[in-house]
């Protein structure tokens, strides 16, 4: 056995299971997605009021929010394929439960349950990274990562256009449909071999949470730019359809959405990112996505004059965006092989904070200064994010060059 070898060594996984961990993701993630443009169908069948259903999207946040803390962990303490297919099961019931609901209280109930379920994306790609051989974890996490990008992006495109055929309950019969196929798939393809189990109780397993933020340095570092490059993505996403939609551009709906598939470039950049991090060139990659991300604000700027600038910098974006997700995920994953689970929870909360807080800052910043505020307030997240991770390089480099300045510019006692 070779130096690198371990009783947990694992095989090169293959194109196809890759492949099927990748159609998992995106479909359990286009679950929370698809309801975006179906609100205005939805308020009508129950004859909710405009301020009133937006509480849809609310209570599938919250569900997602509680799945992350609840859920996922469960990942560390039970067989990873029989929790993944358990949860996809029951989202089955959950979309079920959405398109047959004959009340206002059936349809939340529902929604609720599908955001809570739908985090099963997490312990499907920190199996992933568990199965993976060390040498091809940032691959592999990329491709995984990739049906995520792909399933965000579609979600809303395949629901406008679903409801627009057979009306909005089609979209969750599909969907029920297409997850018990993938149900089913996953059943008979993930491998039946154990991962590392941690030893605690599932009490035990929640409060050590904390604990891996206070002992491992890449979690609290990755999880502080997971939340910083994900409010600038809901300071862009959020609000670019008031400026697309008013006067002088005035697209419709079905053209505002298509500007979502441009952000398809994300799915490569994804993929790519995790060759990179395998080679050891994480960190790199990040820093050089991160610059992208600050400069695709300018193009973005220009949004009102020019829907090419618009697009140039929506891909540019989300290729930044997307690279820097997939090498945190890859740098994360590699630590702790028995916390894994706990280890996307932690990260992903980071996650859920910054797109909460960006979506709310977007929204004030448009109505208070317009778009040019909002790419300004994109532009200095992204900003800080660039500056915290070149001190995240080496901190105590960084505050002993402080030091050092001060000591030149301070006078001598003996002066």
């Amino acid at each position: 056995m070779s130096a690198n070898s371990s009783p947990h060594a694992s095989p090169a996984l293959s194109t196809k299971v890759v492949l099927l961990f990748a159609i998992a993701c995106g479909l359990a993630v286009g679950n929370v997605y698809y309801a975006q443009p179906l609100l205005d169908a939805m308020a009508h069948t129950f004859d909710l009021a405009p301020a009133t259903v937006g509480i849809v999207i609310t209570l599938t946040q919250v569900g997602y929010g509680l799945g992350l803390l609840l859920l996922v962990p469960l990942g560390d303490l039970y067989n990873r394929r029989r929790l993944i297919v358990t949860q996809t099961l029951l989202s089955v019931l959950a979309l079920l439960t959405v398109a047959l609901a004959p009340s206002s209280a059936w349809l939340l109930l529902g929604m609720a349950c599908i955001g809570l379920l739908a985090v099963v994306t997490q312990v499907l790609v920190a199996y992933a990274a568990n199965l993976a051989p060390a040498e091809q974890r940032g691959r592999t996490v990329g491709m995984v990562t990739s049906g995520v990008v792909v399933g965000i992006l579609l979600a809303r495109t395949v629901a406008g256009t679903m409801a627009d055929l057979a009306g909005w309950r089609s979209v969750y019969l599909l969907s029920a449909g297409l997850t018990l196929v993938v149900a089913l798939a996953l059943w008979k393809t993930l491998p039946t071999r154990e991962q590392p189990k941690a030893t605690q109780g599932y009490g035990q397993l929640l409060g050590s949470l904390l604990q891996l933020f206070r002992e491992e340095k890449v979690l609290r570092d990755r999880a502080v730019l997971a939340m910083l490059i994900f409010a600038a993505g809901t300071v862009l996403w959020t609000p670019l359809v008031l400026p697309l939609s008013a006067p002088p551009l005035s697209l419709s709906h079905t053209e505002i959405g298509l500007f979502g598939l441009a952000g398809a470039a994300g799915a490569l950049g994804a993929a790519r990112a995790g060759h990179l991090a395998d080679r050891g060139l994480a960190q790199w990659t990040s820093g050089l996505a991160l610059g992208l991300m600050l400069l695709s604000w300018l193009p973005i700027a220009f949004t009102q004059s020019s829907l090419w600038a618009l697009l140039f910098g929506v891909i540019s974006f989300d290729l930044g965006l997307q690279a820097v997700h997939v090498t945190s995920q890859s740098l994360i994953y590699s630590v702790r092989p028995e916390a894994q689970s706990r280890l996307a929870a932690g990260y992903m909360l980071f996650y859920s904070l910054g797109s909460a807080a960006g979506s709310i800052a977007a929204t004030a910043t448009y109505a208070w200064a317009g778009w040019t505020g909002v790419c300004l307030l994109g532009a200095g997240i992204n900003g800080v994010a660039l500056i915290y991770w070149l001190w995240s390089l080496a901190p105590g480099k960084a505050a002993a060059r402080v030091r050092c300045c001060l000591l030149y510019t301070s006078p001598s006692p003996r002066d």
